[in-house]
């Protein structure tokens, strides 16, 4: 069987793409800020935070703890999320390194 196109890509080029992918959508956005603002679990009050059907918020939410920017907890019948400290860090540096890059040459 030949190569997957990712296979080709280094394993740091392929975390940012994943990141960047995850981060691509406005919907996300609003979610970790709302997270970030709150500094603690949220356990339902994103549908009316965000305005968006709980089916949606809840495909969002679970594309955001699949990377591991989040995570949840099992509270009774409601599942809590929260930002997920230690790899918020992770990814902070990971995009801190990537955009701090500088190029040495000149353009066009």
């Amino acid at each position: 069987m030949g190569l997957t196109k990712s296979e080709i890509f280094t394993e740091e080029q392929n975390k940012i793409a994943t990141i960047a992918k995850v981060l691509g959508h406005p919907a996300r956005i609003a979610i970790l800020e709302f997270l970030i603002k709150l500094q603690s679990c949220v356990c339902g009050d994103l549908v009316k935070e965000i305005g968006l059907a709980q089916p949606t918020i809840s495909q969002h939410l679970k594309e955001l703890k699949n990377v591991g920017i989040i995570k949840g907890k099992i509270e009774g019948t409601s599942v809590c999320y929260c930002i997920h400290q230690e790899n918020w860090e992770q990814i902070k540096n990971t995009l801190d390194n990537f955009l701090n890059k500088n190029s040495t040459g000149s353009c066009c």
